[in-house]
């Protein structure tokens, strides 16, 4: 025969503690939105009582270290810059300026469907020079509703690497071509 779980009946005493537990639990939870509203609170406010959004960075150039010529991280701030200005189609996934790395997101082309691309770049050195630059282009072909890794071709990583060298060798001569 099934075994039936009865309730059991609340202990003497009981009652009064959970109404005492609940009346300190919305307590807290009412003081947490109070603080919550506070520190939004405030700021410029707009003709029409709005508050304006407040961001520092609208005003300031964050990428390379604020614009500097070296980075401190031992890269090219002009490959860097260049890297990231030619890669500029791609979703960027992650950028690391002072270890000169950047890595895309998979991109697909609007003219190729089934097709897609990721690029990861390395900057390896301070000097502007072919070989601080180290691309890797990866590519996948969707076969059977699935991503199937493919090489590309073979003048794909080489190409993009000679459109950056050409961007930041602008980019150096725009900037008098200092190196500092």
């Amino acid at each position: 025969m099934p075994r039936r779980l009865m309730p059991c009946p609340p202990a003497s005493g009981s009652a009064s503690r959970g109404s005492r537990s609940s009346f300190w639990l919305s307590g807290a939870a009412l003081s947490s939105l109070l603080l919550l509203t506070a520190c939004f609170g405030g700021g410029h406010r707009t003709s029409n009582g709005l508050t304006s959004p407040r961001n520092h960075l609208l005003h300031e150039d964050r990428g390379a270290s604020g614009g500097e010529d070296v980075l401190k991280g031992g890269v090219n701030a002009y490959l860097w810059r260049a890297t990231l200005d030619t890669l500029s189609f791609m979703p960027v996934s992650s950028a690391d300026a002072e270890g000169g790395i950047i890595l895309t997101d998979w991109y697909t082309p609007p003219a190729a469907h089934g097709e897609r691309f990721k690029i990861t770049a390395f900057i390896l050195d301070r000097r502007m020079r072919s070989d601080a630059l180290r691309l890797t282009v990866f590519r996948q072909v969707q076969q059977g509703g699935e991503w199937v890794d493919t090489p590309p071709a073979a003048n794909t990583a080489s190409d993009i690497a000679a459109r950056i060298l050409s961007r930041a060798r602008k980019l150096r001569a725009d900037n008098g071509n200092r190196d500092d």
